[in-house]
């Protein structure tokens, strides 16, 4: 009986099956993140080095290699290990030139990457959150940080970063202007905004005057007296002023 030339690990694992017998085996390669590309190994069960040959690696540099499971997990794969892809679990592996890995969490899951300097994009293809959802870097002790496509992440930092999935928040920022919830667009807000807020239909007078104090702003003090000319930045929501109306006689 004539043996199929190659049999792709990702057919055999979205089929359910086994593989078959065949002179390569098809496996995703991804070099340093997560676009791949094709690679045929010509054994079931190659050891780490096998794959970075196939790959076309210098097997004498120093590679760090993971099997991105099926499950979503990571698993290092040390470089003189074989990995068994009759096991129908691992068809993406990813190699970084790199001698030291960094550890983080996403949903619960434990992941490694190769690098310190983490994409976003990279977090959300790994957790495949729906439109209205986004990934958030865990804050101990503070506001959680909405971590977008684009942004990068330092994983050299002490500690392990949790990044969790949870709803997306409204655009626009929610202050509170005398007690009344407003929207504004930026984060970046001025003394005449708020004042425009909390007094929209008041005339110009030119002996009126405007005092505002704040609370629980994201830039530094996060609490003070905010005057003509002055901006804060303030939090997605919960950013606080109080407007004074004072008429001079």
């Amino acid at each position: 009986m004539k043996h199929p030339d190659i049999d792709n690990v990702g057919d055999a694992i979205r089929e359910d099956r086994p593989l078959r017998e065949a002179a390569a085996y098809r496996i995703l390669f991804g070099l340093e993140g997560l676009t791949f590309r094709h690679i045929d190994v010509t054994d079931p069960v190659p050891t780490g080095r096998q794959i970075l040959d196939s790959a076309g690696l210098d097997r004498r540099g120093d590679y760090l290699l993971f099997a991105l499971l099926a499950s979503g997990d990571f698993e290092d794969i040390r470089l003189d290990e074989t990995v068994d892809l009759r096991g129908r679990g691992a068809e993406r592996f990813i190699a970084f030139k790199s001698d030291r890995d960094f550890k983080f969490s996403l949903n619960d899951r434990q992941m490694a990457w190769g690098r310190a300097d983490l994409l976003g994009s990279v977090l959300y293809d790994l957790a495949d959150p729906s439109p209205e959802e986004a990934i958030f870097l865990e804050v101990r002790g503070g506001e959680d940080r909405l971590i977008e496509p684009d942004d990068r992440v330092n994983l050299d930092a002490p500690g392990i970063e949790r990044f969790i999935v949870a709803p997306r928040p409204t655009k626009g920022y929610v202050i509170l202007v005398n007690a009344v919830e407003e929207t504004v667009p930026d984060k970046h807000v001025t003394f005449e905004q708020v004042v425009k807020l909390s007094h929209p239909n008041a005339p110009p007078e030119t002996n009126v005057k405007f005092s505002m104090t704040y609370r629980n702003a994201a830039s530094l003090p996060h609490a003070g007296e905010l005057g003509e000319g002055g901006s804060v930045e303030v939090k997605n929501h919960g950013t606080i002023f109080n407007v004074t109306r004072t008429v001079q006689s």
